[in-house]
């Protein structure tokens, strides 16, 4: 019989905060950097890049800017 639980490490979090979709766009993001050279955060026994970067971003290690929800400067008022 299989385990049918769900595997901790490729889970997507579900946050409000955040989306599914931000989530994976962001661990794909950082895959990408991962593959060309750059360190991983965290020590991994995994080899795979896209598993070390979903990692990163579920704890948080990974920083973005969210353009869509930067605060509006307000209008200055004429005078």
């Amino acid at each position: 019989m299989t385990d049918l639980r769900p595997n901790a490490l490729n889970t997507i979090p579900d946050d409000d905060e955040s989306s599914t979709y931000r989530f994976i766009i962001v661990a794909a993001k950082r895959a990408r950097q991962l593959q060309q050279g750059a360190r991983s955060f965290l020590p991994t026994a995994s080899k795979k890049p896209t598993i070390a970067a979903m990692e990163e971003v579920r704890r948080g290690l990974v920083k973005y800017e969210d353009s869509m929800r930067l605060p509006l400067e307000p209008e200055a008022e004429a005078v």
